[in-house]
């Protein structure tokens, strides 16, 4: 097929070293299989896979500009080059001491962030291999997202505990305890900073309204949060949603437009929840055969890909509620996936 021919001739110019026209869509999926693949995100042909050695992929992201994805295994986080052919991680972040199971970066891509089962919080400068900050948990960090003030990282840890760290600051400012003792398993923030929500291991979201604040300062409030700051974000409890009645909730995620909540679970199933309608349940997507582990939005909010334990990653079709590509070639579990398919600005223009 054309297609096909078209993508031979991409991998030929990768494999002469030759500069051939970066693809709009980076979509790669990772598992337990120690791989890290590539997908053509129309025809659902792989077509660049990297060997992960030392570990599973944990997670996956890809920088703003598409030129690396970071993956994070046990116990380093290492950088690969997406447009090369190049084999071989470009840079190796060591530090933590146990599974790494968050990696992120900074709008402009120029520091990264990781959560880790060692119960830390760290910052790397994504130019050099060493740590530049550190934040203890007490408790394994299964999961950090940094908030779009690009100046507050959330954490949610396995004891139930979320953490708000003020990088001004350098220390935490905020905690929240949705259930004791109930693991968080994962943590969104729109956007637009207006919500964030954490996902359990008993299959509930809790939901809070974001404000910037002036903190009060000191002693607990009423709504279970602790200010030390006065100019941290302010979380305003606003609904609390069993949506995996009987599940473990692996992954919650906000659609770019947050107009959606998505949220992948042990039970198989992946619900969309409307965030403009009281949080009714919009559609199921049912496909997958076993544990979903992972989901990423396309950048208009039009479709979302699956990642999960059966051994493929799915696209689907938000509107429809269907899946309209599977990707498959892993053969363990796939636990996480990305996708950068945002435009990059031309630094030649202004």
């Amino acid at each position: 097929s054309q297609s096909r021919s078209l993508l031979v001739v991409y991998r030929l110019l990768i494999a002469k070293g030759m500069q051939a026209r970066p693809p709009s869509v980076v979509l790669a999926t990772g598992g337990y299989d120690h791989t890290i693949r590539f997908w053509e995100a129309t025809s659902g042909v792989c077509y660049r896979t990297l060997q992960h050695q030392d570990s599973q992929v944990n997670k996956l992201e890809i920088t703003p500009d598409k030129k690396f994805i970071a993956a994070a295994g046990n116990p380093y986080v290492r950088l690969f080059e997406v447009h090369t052919s190049n084999p071989q991680a470009v840079t190796t972040y060591e530090g933590h001491t146990s599974n790494v199971t968050s990696v992120g970066f900074q709008r402009d891509g120029a520091w990264m962030y990781t959560s880790s089962e060692d119960g830390t919080v760290k910052i790397w400068d994504v130019r050099a291999p060493g740590c530049q900050r550190e934040y203890e948990s007490r408790a394994a960090v299964n999961t950090v997202a940094l908030h779009p003030n690009q100046s507050e990282l959330i954490s949610g840890d396995q004891n139930g505990n979320i953490r708000v760290w003020d990088l001004t600051a350098g220390a935490c400012s905020c905690e929240l305890v949705p259930e004791v003792g109930c693991a968080v398993r994962s943590l969104a923030v729109a956007s637009d900073g207006s919500l964030a929500v954490a996902a359990n291991s008993r299959g509930v979201c809790y939901v809070w309204r974001l404000t910037p604040g002036a903190g009060a300062g000191g002693g607990p409030s009423p709504n279970g949060v602790q200010t030390t700051t006065t100019n941290s974000t302010h979380f305003e409890p606003l609904h609390k949603l069993v949506a995996h009645p009987d599940a473990y909730i692996l992954k919650c995620l906000i659609s770019p437009d947050v107009r959606t909540l998505a949220t992948a679970g042990s039970d198989k199933v992946v619900r969309l929840w409307s965030l403009e309608n009281h949080f009714a349940l919009d559609s199921e997507l049912v496909g997958h055969s076993k544990w979903v582990w992972d989901c990423v939005y396309s950048v208009d909010a039009a479709y979302l890909v699956t990642a999960s334990s059966d051994g493929s990653a799915k696209l689907w079709d938000v509107a429809k509620g269907e899946a309209i590509r599977t990707y498959n070639g892993h053969h363990k579990a796939v636990v996480c996936c990305a996708l950068n398919d945002s435009a990059v600005p031309d630094p030649g223009r202004t």
